[in-house]
Formats: C-alpha cells, structure tokens, sequence
C-alpha cells in the first residue's frame, strides 16, 4: 500500500491479483483500487447537481466508481484506475479554483486525457480570455486553447473549422481583450457580404440596411463582451468598426485587431487584398468553416487555397478545429460528422487536411472512452 498525492488528492493504492503463488502477474486481469479524499470546499462542486458529473464520470470511465462521503474508490484494472485517477485529479483541481463544474467539462476532461496530450485539462478549461458581468470566456476544447495561444504568438491565425466551434467568438474575445490592455487602438471586424440563396437587391431598405443582416452576427457577438450602451459611442468614434469586407479595400490597417470571417465566401483575390491591409501593430485573425462557401458560379473559395500560399510563411499559423470542439448542441457535432461522412461518399473532399495543406477535410469525431460501468452508492 503506497500513499501519493497528485492535484490536491490524497491517495491509498492498492493492487489485487490471484493468489497462484506466482510473481508473474498478468497485468490486464489484476485488480486494483485507489482511495482518494476531497476537500470538503470541492466536493459538492466535483459531484455536481444531483451527482450529475459524477454519473457523466462513471458512465466514461472503465473504472467503478463508489462515493461515500468525500472519501472517492475506484477499483478495475491497474490501467483504468490510473486514467480515472487522473481525471478525478483533474476535476477536483478545476473544482478547488472555485470554478463552475458541468458534466461538459467532465467529457471533455476525459476526451483530452483519453487522447494522450500533455496540456493539463485544468489548464485548458480555466483559462481567462475575458469576464463581464459575472461571465467568463474561456477556451472549452484544447483546440480552442492551442487556437488562443497561436492568437498571442502570431500576427496573423486561421481559424478554419465547422459551424459551432467558437473559431469566431473566441477571436472577437481577444480582440476585445486586446483593446482593453492598450495593445491596439482598434478593432476591425469584417464580413463579405454574400448571397447566400437570397438576392441582396431584393431585401428592403437602404444600402446600409441591406447589408447590416450579413454583420449582425458579429455585432451579437459584441453585445456578449461589451457593455452595450457603450458600442454606439465605440463605433461613432471608429475604436469599434463593423463593416463589410469591400470596405477595407485601399486601406492600411495600423494599430488594429482585425477580424475577417466568413472567409470561405471571399475570393482568392479577396483573401489577398484583405491579407495586405496588415499595417505596422496589427493582428489578423481570419476564420470560416470550408464546408459551407457560398461563392456563386463555382468560384474558388479564397480560404481554400489560402493555407497552400501561406504554407511556411514565418508568423503565419493556422489552426483546425474539428467536430471535437464544437461547443453548441453535442448533436452539432454529429450533424458535422454527418455531413462529412455523405461527402465523402460524394466524392467532393470538403474539409481540410492537417498533412496535405492544399486538400481539405473535416477529421471525424472519436468516442470518449467507453464501456464505464456504474457503481452503486
């Protein structure tokens, strides 16, 4: 019996095997079981409303799980106490930082230990882009926070990945953030306008009018980080711009965080008149999902063919988020994987390729680990 501690938890050990006599032990049909006490100040926020994490927890993990009071037991095979190990290690540090606990963070506690990444989920779900009002953004997918960081460390990032990710509200996040901490004195944010199955000179109304349901989206966005009643005078005074992307043409963007999305609508000579507005203290972010351009006539997405142009480009990151980070409805998520897997069958090779920069694909969602079984307590 061994005591250890990890993340804040105290932990008893102890290995069973069958009693043959022998010192060869067959490490997959032993048995083992950990015991590890909470600290009361995180228990009832690990076990969640009603047990909730802890039945998400036990429903994922191959371990059985037993609570009596704050005292946790895990017993199964040496292996699968050691992973459910270091999620609860996990959790109960996420809970001792006073953080909200959902059975979300939960699945995706286990989803990013299950895939072997050395960042700390802990790490990843509590990191602080900005707060309002009670509110904080944060990263929700390791994706998410490698996309956040590559924002810090480069000038210009892509975005690229299905409808949901939070490519574009975590972009307008450190855009805003960037503003409050005086590292620019503006922020760009920037659509191309177009039809969508609509006629835009059909719509009602003036120019301006016509054009402001295609920036909406983004002045929603907005309203979640800034106080509302200040965007009307953050916008008369040009620290705050919405416009469309025809608008940037001619332009030197200087001392500005500049947001372009929708990027899968612009054209390859859109893209690159958009890319070379890039003044002296500015940041580019771009994002779009490569799987629903709008182009008419067939015309080649500029998004599409931007990353083999680029590819190498020294300050210059791309970032794939995939049906893993979507962080609406799960079912999202499947509807995604859904449409990649008939258009795959269609031959069409939407998407987008981690080892082929110029080919495309969405990578398709892999289970959390499955098969957990339910101790009673």
């Amino acid at each position: 019996m061994a005591e250890t501690a990890q993340g804040g938890v105290a932990r008893t050990s102890v290995a069973r095997h069958g009693g043959n006599g022998s010192s060869q032990v067959d490490q997959s049909k032993s048995a083992a079981q950990s015991r590890f006490a909470v600290p009361d100040t995180a228990l009832l926020t690990l076990l969640g409303s009603r047990d909730e994490n802890l039945r998400v927890a036990e429903d994922l993990l191959d371990a059985d799980v037993h609570v009596r009071g704050n005292e946790v037991t895990l017993t199964g095979t040496p292996s699968d106490v050691a992973f459910a190990e270091r999620v609860f290690a996990e959790l109960v540090t996420l809970a001792g930082k006073g953080q909200h606990l959902s059975a979300d963070a939960v699945r995706r506690t286990v989803a990013m230990l299950s895939a072997g990444t050395a960042e700390s989920p802990a790490e990843v779900l509590s990191l602080d882009i900005l707060s309002r009002r009670g509110r904080t953004i944060r990263p929700k997918t390791l994706n998410q926070k490698r996309y956040v960081d590559a924002i810090d460390q480069h000038t210009v990032v892509f975005g690229i990945g299905p409808a949901g990710t939070g490519k574009t509200y975590l972009a307008m996040a450190k855009a805003v953030q960037a503003l409050q901490a005086k590292q620019v004195n503006r922020i760009i944010l920037t659509r191309p306008a177009v039809e969508a199955g609509e006629r835009l000179g059909y719509l009602p109304g003036t120019l301006y009018e016509k054009i402001d349901p295609y920036l909406r989206p983004l002045y929603d966005a907005l309203h979640d980080m800034v106080d509302p009643e200040s965007i009307p005078r953050l916008t008369q005074s040009g620290t705050v711009e919405v416009a469309p992307l025809a608008y940037m043409r001619g332009r030197t963007l200087n001392d500005a965080f500049i947001v372009l999305d929708e990027a899968q609508n612009t054209t390859p000579e859109q893209m690159k008149m958009f890319l070379t507005r890039l003044g002296f203290g500015s940041k580019i972010v771009v994002t779009g999902d490569v799987t629903q351009v709008d182009l008419p006539n067939g015309q080649r997405s500029g998004l599409r063919v931007v990353r083999e142009i680029l590819d190498g480009l020294d300050d210059v990151h791309f970032t794939i988020l995939t049906s893993h980070d979507v962080v609406r409805h799960k079912l999202v998520g499947h509807i995604v994987d859904a449409y990649d897997r008939w258009h795959a069958t269609q031959g069409d090779g939407n998407g987008f390729d981690e080892s082929h920069p110029g080919e495309l694909r969405h990578a398709p969602v892999g289970g959390p680990r499955g098969g957990g079984r339910r101790q009673g307590r």
